[in-house]
C-alpha cells in the first residue's frame, strides 16, 4: 500500500486532475490512497475573503465566494459533463459555497476572525477538491471512493495549527481506509483538513496536505509516500533563485527535514517526521513529468558534506541581554518559555555569556513576546533579515566547508552563524535583500553546475 499526495498545482484544474488520474492508474497494483490539496490558489483566496469579510468588505468577500464557486463549477463541468453524477456533485459544491457565504456574513457581523472560523473557511478548498477528484477519477475508470478527512485525521482543537493525534488517526485509518483497499477501491481524501473528537473542522496549517499524507502513511505502515508537485524533486537550491540548481536523486531524512524547515518549498517541514519514525521512504515527483526519476528520501542516501542549500527572507532576530545571565540558573529556559507561551516557533539560536539571540518567522505575536522578555533583560529586535542554510550529513566532518562558505559570502554582512547540534546544518543570517545573491554565491562555490557525487 502507498499514499499518493497531489499538491495544488497537480490538481489545479481539469487537465491536471486528469493527469493525476493516470498517475494513480499506473499504481493500482500498489493499493494507492490518494490525498489532495485544494485547487491551486484556492486556499489563498479563501483566507483573503475571510479577512475582507472581517474588515467590513462584505461585498468583496461575497464576490470572491462567487468567483470560487464559478471556478469549481467550471472545472467540474469540464471533468464531468454528461455524467449522471454531475448534478449531484454540483449541488454538493454549491452547498459548500453557500455555507462559505454564510461564514463570510458571520465574520462581517463579528468584525473580526476567529481561528475556528478560519479553519472552517480554509478547509473548503481541500474538501471541494477531494469531491471533484473522486468523481473525475470514477469517470476515468478508477474505483475511487471519497473519504471525509475529518473522520480520519483526528486532531486537538488548536485551530489553524491543529495537532494530530497519531493513535486515534491510526485507529480511524484502519477502520475507514483498509476496508476500501481490501475491496479494490481507491480512497480519496482531503489533505490539510482534520477534525476534533467532536468532529469540529480543523486544519494542520499551511502546507499541511503533505503532513496529512505522511500521517496516513505512518498510521497504515505504507510501503512508500509519494508527493506529487510541480518540480522534478528536491534540488540543490530553489531553481527560481539559482537557475543552475540540479536534481538530487537521493537525500537522507534529516537533510530533507532541515531543508524544509529552512525555506525549501518542496515539502512541508512536518512531512518527514511520521515517515522517519516508521522508516517509510518518501518520494518527490513532478506531476508534469511523470516519467521523471524524482527524489527518494530515506535513511540510506549518500553522505555528502553539502547536499543542498535553502534560504528565506522575512526573518526577525530577537536578542535578549542581561548582565546577570552567567549566574542566573534557568535564564534560557525562561526565555524560551515566553516563545512557547505565545505559540511562536524559534528557528536559530545563538548564545553568549550575557545574551541569547533567536530568529522567528512568524512575528504576529512579537509585541507581546517583547513585552514579556523585557522582564528578563534588555530586548533588541532586528527585522528584515534572511537565512541561508547549507545542509549535509557530512558537513561537520568537512573542515573546509565553513571556510568555503564564508569566503563565498565575502563582502556581505553576516549577522549570526550557527552550526546545528546534529552538525548537518550551517545557518547564516544575512540582510533580507541579500538572500538571493548569497544563495547564488554559495551554490557556485559548492556545486558549480553539477550535483555533488
Amino acid at each position: 500500500m502507498i499514499v499518493v499526495k497531489f499538491g495544488g498545482t497537480s490538481v489545479a484544474g481539469a487537465g491536471p486532475i486528469t493527469a493525476a488520474a493516470e498517475i494513480v492508474r499506473g499504481r493500482l497494483a500498489r493499493e494507492p490512497i490518494v490525498v489532495v490539496s485544494a485547487l491551486g490558489g484556492a486556499t489563498n483566496a479563501l483566507l483573503g475573503l475571510a479577512a475582507q469579510a472581517a474588515e467590513g468588505q462584505l461585498i468583496a468577500a461575497l464576490s470572491a465566494v462567487a468567483q470560487l464557486r464559478e471556478r469549481h463549477r467550471r472545472e467540474g463541468e469540464a471533468l464531468l459533463a454528461g455524467e449522471a453524477a454531475w448534478p449531484a456533485v454540483r449541488a454538493e459544491l454549491d452547498a459548500h459555497f453557500d455555507e462559505l457565504a454564510r461564514l463570510a456574513e458571520a465574520l462581517h457581523t463579528l468584525g473580526f476572525t476567529t481561528p475556528r472560523a478560519l479553519d472552517a473557511i480554509a478547509a473548503k478548498g481541500e474538501l471541494c477538491s477531494a469531491l471533484l477528484c473522486t468523481h473525475a477519477f470514477r469517470r476515468l475508470g478508477l474505483a475511487a471512493e471519497l473519504v471525509d478527512a475529518r473522520d480520519v485525521m483526528i486532531t486537538d482543537d488548536a485551530f489553524t495549527k491543529a495537532v494530530p493525534q497519531p493513535d486515534e488517526i491510526a485507529e480511524s485509518a484502519r477502520a475507514r481506509l483498509l476496508p476500501l483497499l481490501r475491496d479494490g477501491r481507491v480512497p480519496v481524501m482531503a489533505g490539510f483538513v482534520g477534525g476534533t473528537r467532536q468532529r469540529v473542522t480543523t486544519t494542520l496549517g499551511r502546507g499541511g496536505s503533505d503532513y496529512s499524507a505522511s500521517l496516513v502513511g505512518a498510521a497504515l505502515q505504507a510501503d512508500a509516500i509519494e508527493i506529487w508537485t510541480d518540480v522534478d524533486g528536491m534540488l540543490t537550491a530553489d531553481p527560481r533563485v539559482v537557475p543552475e540548481a540540479r536534481l538530487i536523486p537521493a537525500i537522507r531524512f534529516d537533510e530533507a527535514a532541515e531543508l524544509a524547515s529552512f525555506g525549501a518549498k518542496v515539502l512541508h517541514p512536518s512531512t518527514i517526521a511520521p515517515a522517519v519514525r516508521k522508516g517509510i521512504p518518501v518520494f518527490v515527483f513532478n506531476s508534469r513529468n511523470p516519467q521523471g526519476t524524482g527524489t527518494r528520501i530515506a535513511f540510506d542516501a549518500p553522505v555528502r558534506a553539502v547536499t543542498a542549500l535553502a534560504g528565506k527572507a522575512g526573518v526577525t532576530i530577537v536578542k535578549v541581554r542581561t548582565g546577570r545571565m552567567l549566574f542566573a540558573l534557568g535564564f534560557a529556559r525562561r526565555v524560551f518559555e515566553v516563545f512557547e507561551r505565545h505559540r511562536t516557533a524559534v528557528d536559530v539560536v545563538a548564545t553568549s555569556e550575557v545574551s541569547i539571540s533567536v530568529t522567528i518567522d512568524d512575528a504576529t505575536r512579537l509585541d507581546a513576546i517583547v513585552s514579556d522578555l523585557r522582564e528578563l533583560g534588555d530586548v533588541a529586535v532586528e527585522r528584515q533579515r534572511g537565512i541561508v542554510s547549507l545542509v549535509g550529513t557530512g558537513l561537520a566532518d568537512d573542515a573546509g566547508a565553513m571556510a568555503t562558505a564564508l569566503g563565498a559570502l565575502e563582502g556581505l554582512r553576516v549577522h549570526m552563524l550557527s552550526l546545528s547540534a546534529t552538525g548537518i546544518n550551517l545557518t547564516i543570517l544575512v540582510d533580507g535583500d541579500q538572500v538571493t545573491p548569497a544563495l547564488r554565491r554559495l551554490h557556485g562555490a559548492f556545486f558549480g553546475t553539477a550535483v555533488p557525487a
